[in-house]
C-alpha cells in the first residue's frame, strides 16, 4: 500500500507545480482565490485532485484555507512562486537528488544496478525507478539493455563548464537566428519581473543558487523559442542537466547584475524582433561569461564574429 500512495503523492507535487505555474502566468497576488472549478477546467482534471494539490500546497504554506470560502494564495512576488515551484521540485526528487550528491562526489560510479542502488539507498524497486526516470529525464542517466543505468556526463569540474560554454556558444545564438523564432510575451514578461526583482535587491545579497535557477531559466526560455526542433531539443537538455549539477559557484555581485543586465537586454531585442542583435548580444553574454571562468581566463577574446545569414 506504501507505493501506491507514494505515487499518488508525486501526482499531487506535479499538480502542484502546475497550479503555482497558472498562478505565476495570471498575474496572482496574496489573498487572491483559487477557485476548485476554474483550476480543475485549466489543468484538465477533476475537482478531487484539484483539492488534494490545495491541501498539499497549504500544508507548504503556499496557500490558505477559510471556512466555508476556500483556497487562498498566501504568497504572490514571482519570486516567492518561483521558489514554490521550486520547493516541490525538490520535495518530488529527494531521493534522486541524492543519487546525484552521490555522483557529483564520485560515491557512486559511472554504472549502476536498480539493484545496487536499492540496497544502498534502502529504498524501493519502484522508488528507485522513480528517481532514475527523473535523472533520465534531465539528462544524467541512460537506461541500457538489461539492468544497467549509465551515467552521463556532468558539470562538475571547470573543464566541463568551459566544455558547457563552449557548446552553448555555438548552439544558443542560432536558436535565436532559426526561422520561426517565436517569444511567449507571457512568459517573457515573468522573467523580467524575476530579475528585475533580483537586480533590485541590496548589494551582496544575490545567492548563487538563487541566480543559477534564474539563469537557467531564461536560457531555457530562449531556447523554447526557436523554430528549430532540433536546436531547441539540444539546448533544453543541456539546461537541465546545468540546473541538476553544475555546482553554484562564488560569482563575483557586479558581474551578477551585469549577467542579469545582459539577459533584461537581449529580452528586450528578441520582444522587439531584433533578432540578430539579440543573438550578438548572446554571444557576448556567454563569452563573457566563459571569460570569468578559472580554465578559460587566459584564452584571451575571440572577435565578435558570426557567420552571415544565408
Amino acid at each position: 500500500m506504501i507505493e501506491p500512495r507514494r505515487s499518488i503523492r508525486q501526482n499531487h507535487l506535479a499538480l502542484g507545480q502546475q497550479i503555482l505555474t497558472i498562478a505565476m502566468e495570471r498575474g496572482m497576488r496574496p489573498g487572491d482565490h483559487l477557485p476548485e472549478q476554474a483550476f480543475s477546467e485549466a489543468c484538465g482534471v477533476s475537482r478531487t485532485p484539484i483539492r488534494s494539490a490545495f491541501k498539499l500546497l497549504e500544508q507548504n504554506e503556499i496557500l490558505s484555507w477559510r471556512e466555508e470560502e476556500g483556497y487562498f494564495l498566501a504568497i504572490g512576488s514571482a519570486e516567492e512562486l518561483a521558489d514554490a515551484v521550486q520547493k516541490l521540485e525538490d520535495l518530488e526528487n529527494s531521493l534522486a537528488q541524492r543519487i546525484l550528491a552521490d555522483r557529483a562526489e564520485r560515491r557512486i560510479g559511472d554504472v549502476q544496478s536498480v539493484r545496487a542502488l536499492m540496497q544502498r539507498y534502502s529504498a524501493s524497486r519502484s522508488s528507485v525507478l522513480i528517481a532514475l526516470k527523473v535523472l533520465s529525464r534531465d539528462g544524467i542517466v541512460t537506461q541500457m539493455p538489461g539492468q544497467a543505468w549509465v551515467f552521463q556526463p556532468i558539470l562538475d569540474s571547470p573543464k566541463s563548464i568551459d566544455e558547457s560554454l563552449s557548446f552553448r556558444l555555438t548552439l544558443e545564438p542560432q536558436a535565436i537566428l532559426a526561422p520561426g523564432f517565436g517569444v511567449d510575451l507571457k512568459r517573457a514578461g515573468l522573467l523580467r519581473a524575476q530579475m528585475t526583482d533580483l537586480m533590485e535587491s541590496r548589494s551582496g545579497t544575490i545567492s548563487a543558487a538563487r541566480f543559477h535557477r534564474i539563469d537557467t531559466d531564461f536560457h531555457s526560455f530562449i531556447a523554447e523559442c526557436s523554430g528549430n526542433r532540433f536546436v531547441r531539443g539540444a539546448l533544453l537538455a543541456h539546461h537541465r542537466l546545468r540546473r541538476s549539477t553544475q555546482k553554484d559557484t562564488s560569482i563575483p555581485d557586479f558581474r551578477l547584475r551585469q549577467s542579469l543586465q545582459e539577459h533584461l537586454d537581449i529580452l528586450d531585442s528578441v520582444e522587439s524582433a531584433q533578432y540578430d542583435l539579440a543573438a550578438d548580444q548572446m554571444t557576448l553574454h556567454l563569452r563573457r561569461s566563459r571569460i570569468r571562468r578559472p580554465e578559460a581566463a587566459n584564452r584571451g577574446t575571440p572577435p565578435l564574429m558570426r557567420a552571415p545569414r544565408s
